[in-house]
C-alpha cells in the first residue's frame, strides 16, 4: 500500500484539526510534496539542522515537529545561514517536514493534556476553551489531583515529569496543592484565567517580569517549567497518534521519536564556575 503525504495531513487534520490553529500560526505541509511516499516519520519538538541530520542518519523521509520550520515568511533562503541550510538539506534528501503546532494545543486530547495526565491531574478542562463544538479544545488545561498534596512534594513531582534539576516559582506556594492548571509552552498570559478558576498553582512557560510581580501581588503561585520541557511530552503524543492512525488504516510506517533532541538550556552552579 502506497502512502502519501496528503494521505498523513489528513489523519492529523482529524486527531488536531487545523480549524484550531491561531491565526498567526503556520502549518501543515512546510516543505515537500503531497504527492511524496511516506515510508518513516522521524518526530521531534523543534526543527533543527540536529533533528534533520537524524532523519538522514535513519533515512526517515518525513519529519513531523510541533514547531513550524517556517514560522515567518521568508524573504530570502540564505543557504549558508543554519535555517537556509536547513531547508536545502531537507529538499535535497527528499525529506517532507510538517508541522502541527497551536491545533495540537488546542485539540482534545493534545499537549496540555499529555503533560497534566503525567503529573496525576484528571477531571480535565481547557483553561481557555476555544470557539469550537468540542467542548474538550481550546488552549491549556485544568483539573484536580485526587487527593491534596504538600506543595514541595508536588514540586518534586513537577521536576521529575518535566526532567529539570530545578524550577523557577512566582508568588508564595500554597498549603495545598489540589486545583492545578497548565499548559504546555508560552502560557504566560492565561495565568488570569488560571487564578479566576481557583487553580492552586499553574505550571506553564515564559512567564514574564510583571506577570511574576502580578502572581506575587495576588498570592497565586505560578511555576515556570520551561517552554522545552512543558512541550517535550508531544513528541510522545503523535507518536501515539501517528502509530495508532497506522493500527487502524494498516499502514506500514516506520514512526520514530528523536533520540537526539535535548533541552536547549543547561545549567550551570556556582561550584561549576569556581572549578572551571
Amino acid at each position: 500500500m502506497t502512502i502519501l503525504i496528503k494521505d498523513i495531513i489528513q489523519k492529523l487534520d482529524l486527531e488536531a484539526p487545523f480549524r484550531l490553529a491561531e491565526e498567526w500560526d503556520n502549518i501543515g505541509l512546510l516543505v515537500g510534496s503531497p504527492e511524496q511516499n511516506v515510508k518513516s516519520i522521524l518526530i521531534g519538538l523543534d526543527p533543527t539542522t540536529l533533528l534533520l541530520n537524524e532523519a538522514i542518519a535513519k533515512n526517515a523521509d518525513t519529519i513531523l515537529t510541533h514547531h513550524p520550520v517556517i514560522f515567518k515568511p521568508l524573504s530570502t533562503i540564505n543557504t549558508s545561514l543554519p535555517e537556509g541550510k536547513l531547508l536545502q538539506q531537507a529538499l535535497s534528501h527528499n525529506i517532507s517536514i510538517i508541522a502541527c503546532h497551536t491545533n495540537l494545543d488546542s485539540a482534545a486530547a493534545g499537549v496540555s493534556d499529555i503533560l497534566a495526565e503525567r503529573l496525576g491531574i484528571k477531571a480535565l478542562q481547557p483553561l481557555i476553551p476555544a470557539h469550537d463544538d468540542d467542548p474538550q479544545t481550546g488552549l491549556g488545561r485544568i483539573g484536580q489531583l485526587e487527593t491534596p498534596v504538600e506543595p514541595r512534594q508536588f514540586l518534586d513531582k513537577v521536576m521529575a515529569v518535566l526532567e529539570l534539576p530545578t524550577l523557577q516559582v512566582a508568588g508564595p506556594l500554597p498549603d495545598k496543592v489540589q486545583t492545578v492548571a497548565v499548559c504546555g509552552g508560552s502560557g504566560s498570559d492565561f495565568a488570569a484565567a488560571a487564578l479566576a478558576r481557583d487553580a492552586d498553582v499553574y505550571i506553564t512557560a515564559e512567564i514574564k517580569h510583571n506577570i511574576a510581580r502580578w502572581a506575587e501581588e495576588n498570592n497565586f503561585c505560578i511555576i515556570d517549567g520551561t517552554h522545552y520541557a512543558t512541550e517535550k511530552p508531544a513528541v510522545a503524543l503523535l507518536a501515539d497518534k501517528l502509530n495508532g492512525i497506522c493500527a487502524d488504516n494498516g499502514w506500514q510506517i516506520r514512526i520514530m521519536e528523536s533520540e537526539t533532541e535535548n533541552h536547549p538550556f543547561h545549567y550551570i552552579q556556582q561550584t561549576d564556575l569556581r572549578s572551571s
